[in-house]
Parts: structure tokens; sequence; C-alpha cells
């Protein structure tokens, strides 16, 4: 549900909405450079969490969110510019602690049926301008731009993302960040989606970032992107083939991001994942 007028300048960001919304803290707040996190109560005491956007990326998402109307996401309750504010999870299960415990399988599954219902949201009033999607092409810019400078991982992922986009199989709604900390246990809504990155594009690649995850470490274990990979392919019925070049593209793209970001041990680990990938050819 959207909201009207602005916040009183002058008046700190969250305590604005706070008061905006009549809403009371209940928990640590979290600032990162793209967002503040808080964990707060409505004035009838339902638990939520607000959000307030520092960058155009996050702002977007909340407005993804807010479209979807809690298909496969988090419910929206109240949104306005920068500020949203969500439904919390409450939900005991948590995917990360699944894969620790040795039910690796199971988290997976658990995030290919998560992307699966934000596949299945109608694309076409989400593609209605001004729409929150951003198309592949555009999301991956910067490995197109600096392939060349980077490796042959990125030269060899720059080309195989240039031919499966230029001939696209089962465009949809994208999340463009599934992994398992953005999934989580909404109790009886099951497992949904937070922090959508909001894009359009062929479904595989939805499925991309979880191979990758909980950590590049764990992704590098022998023998776990093969098995995770097989796993994704029954949940998904994607074409096996296909889904390796995505998934090599995919970590051709998030490795240039990270030497962007003047991270050199993840640029190289991702790009690892990457090379493992080309033998699920």
């Amino acid at each position: 549900m959207s909201d009207l007028g602005p916040v009183s300048p002058g008046h700190r960001a969250d305590v604005a909405w706070l008061d905006r919304w009549l809403l009371r803290p209940d928990g640590e707040q979290r600032t990162t450079a793209s967002s503040t996190l808080m964990p707060v109560r409505t004035a009838d005491g339902t638990p939520a969490m607000l959000k307030i956007a520092h960058i155009d990326e996050e702002e977007r998402g909340g407005e993804l969110l807010d479209r979807l109307n809690g298909t496969g996401v988090a419910r929206v309750l109240r949104r306005f510019g920068p500020a949203v504010l969500l439904e919390r999870a409450m939900g005991a299960r948590d995917l990360v602690q699944m894969v620790e415990a040795g039910h690796d399988d199971d988290a997976t599954r658990a995030l290919c049926g998560a992307a699966d219902r934000i596949h299945r949201a109608p694309l076409d009033p989400l593609l209605v301008a001004p729409s929150p999607l951003v198309d592949l092409p555009t999301w991956f810019r910067e490995l197109f731009a600096r392939a060349d400078q980077l490796g042959p991982l990125h030269r060899r992922g720059a080309d195989f993302a240039r031919e499966l986009l230029d001939d696209p199989l089962d465009e949809v709604v994208l999340h463009g960040d599934v992994h398992h900390g953005n999934v989580l246990d909404f109790g009886e809504r099951g497992w949904l989606a937070i922090d959508p990155k909001g894009l359009v594009g062929e479904r595989a690649f939805d499925y991309c970032n979880l191979l990758c995850n909980p950590s590049h470490a764990r992704a590098l274990e022998p023998g776990r992107l093969e098995r995770q990979f097989g796993v994704v392919i029954d949940a998904t019925s994607l074409d096996a083939p296909r889904l390796a070049r995505w998934l090599v593209a995919w970590c051709a793209l998030s490795s240039t991001w990270f030497a962007i970001d003047d991270d050199p041990a993840r640029a190289d680990s991702v790009a690892a994942i990457g090379e493992r990938a080309l033998t699920l050819q």
C-alpha cells in the first residue's frame, strides 16, 4: 500500500518514519551503504520490518515488492519513496542453518520454489512504464565492457551471455538475487523472498546465484556444485547445458563486480565456481 506526503525536512529519517506510521522499534537497527533495516511493531502490535533505501536499486526493489502484492515475496504494508514497511518473517527455519545441518538439497529446493512463485507473477503489468524492472542486457553491461581486461573466464562468460541474451527463453519477472539469506521463513505463508533486484529475462538466470551460496567456500566443496546443480535441474526442469552456460555467465559477471569493488579474493573465488561450471556443459 503506497502513502502520500514527504517526511519533514531535518528530521532523522528512521525516526521520521517511525512517527509517521506509528511504529515502535522491536530489535536492532542495521545500516549499510544501500539501506537501513529496523524490526518494528505496528500500532496494533503486528511485527514488521521497516526498510529505508539509500540507493535507487533498493528503492526499485521496494516498488517491485509492492507491485507483486505478496506473490512469492514479503507483503508490503506501507510504502512511500525510499521507505517500505514489510511483513516480518517470523518462522523458525533458516536456509543457511539447514545447509550447515546437512540439508543442502532441501535448502536448494526451497530456493527454487520461492523463485518459481515469483516467476509465475504476470509480467505485462510490471513492464508498464515506469517499470521497476531492468532487462538482463543492461544488467550484464559491466561484464561486456570489461571482459577482455579481466581474464579468459570473463571472456567466455561474456560470450555465453551474449549468445543466451540474443535467443532468450521463458522470459519472466526475475528476483535477481536469489540466495540463502534472501529467502526467509514466513510461517504459514512458507518460504518467501525479500530484497529483489527487479529484473526481467530468462528464468534460468535466477537459479545461478543460489548455486554460488551460502558461501563461495561451500560452493567449491568437492562435488557440491555438481550435486546442487542436479537438484536445481530436478526442481525446475531446466535444460542442463543451457543452465550451465548461464551459470558461467553469472559467475563472470559477479567476479567483474567484485573486481570493480577491489575485492580480488571474492572475484577469484566466484571465477573458480565459473571454471567448475564449465565442466557441467
